[in-house]
């Protein structure tokens, strides 16, 4: 099985490190394609206006001057033209991607695009909190549970146009309490605040900040899931449809039309 992996943390981050030993469990044909700097929350942009510019750091690593998207389009349309890999690893990101968070995600991007090219895609990250913090998250947490959550998820399938989105939760691997296959979750909007600020010369700038919390997370959902300590599996399609709403508007155009139609004279 041929593995390329990526992320949004850069190519120097410890979390990739991570995702590399758990690729070598299933597989002796990893590849890396990552950026040559963090670029979290850049989502699923594309470099439109700039060119790439590739580099390889050690055999099978290589380093783009671009977003997680490009790196797997540069994976797999070209240091992997030859032969197209079985599998796209995005991760192992330093934080929970959960809720909101897979809309800004660059790791869930990556993921993303290995979906679009046709290739079964999984998106892996480990959550950090106070305790742990965010230079010291439980790395060992995703690198002991990943592989048998991987080998699961690729014995049973992942269909086309779906992306598997992974998240371990902020304990040691002996804490872990289980697997949870999930839906997306979603936090109160209030925790985005803007952080206003002044320099030097007293011109002001903005940060975008969170501020933390209390809410209850939904049941069964990813948020749930990762506040219990269990590793939440949310499968997320490409298809971003609302088939509910397409028969409502639908139906509600229809009738519009009908209405407005002028009557035919004598």
């Amino acid at each position: 099985m041929r593995i390329l992996i990526t992320n949004d943390d850069g190519i120097h981050a410890p979390g990739l490190a991570v995702c590399e030993e758990i690729a070598r469990v299933l597989s002796d044909d990893v590849w890396i394609v990552a950026p040559e700097s963090d670029q979290s929350g850049v989502s699923h942009s594309l470099s439109l206006n700039d060119p790439l510019r590739l580099r390889e750091v050690a055999d099978k690593h290589f380093a783009v001057k671009g977003t997680p998207t490009d790196c797997v389009i540069m994976g797999v349309r070209s240091v992997l033209h030859d032969k197209k890999p079985d599998l796209v690893l995005s991760g192992v990101n330093r934080g929970s991607n959960v809720a909101e968070d897979v809309t800004y995600s660059g790791t869930i991007a990556g993921a993303m695009e290995g979906t679009i090219l046709g290739v079964p895609s999984v998106a892996l990250s480990q959550a950090y909190g106070p305790v742990s913090g965010r230079f010291n998250p439980h790395w060992d947490c995703a690198e002991t549970h990943a592989p048998m959550v991987l080998r699961r998820l690729l014995d049973e399938g992942i269909s086309p146009g779906t992306l598997i989105n992974v998240n371990f939760p902020d304990c040691p691997p002996d804490q872990v309490k289980g697997i949870a296959v999930t839906v997306q979750g979603r936090r109160d909007a209030e925790l985005l605040k803007i952080d206003a600020r002044y320099d030097g010369r007293g011109i002001p700038y903005y940060w975008i900040a969170f501020q933390r919390g209390t809410f209850t997370p939904g049941k069964g959902t990813d948020l749930e899931a990762i506040a219990s300590k269990r590793i939440s599996v949310t499968p997320l399609r490409l298809d971003l449809t609302d088939v509910n709403a397409v028969t409502r508007y639908a139906q509600a155009f229809a009738e519009k039309k009908t209405a407005s139609k002028p009557a035919r004279s004598g």
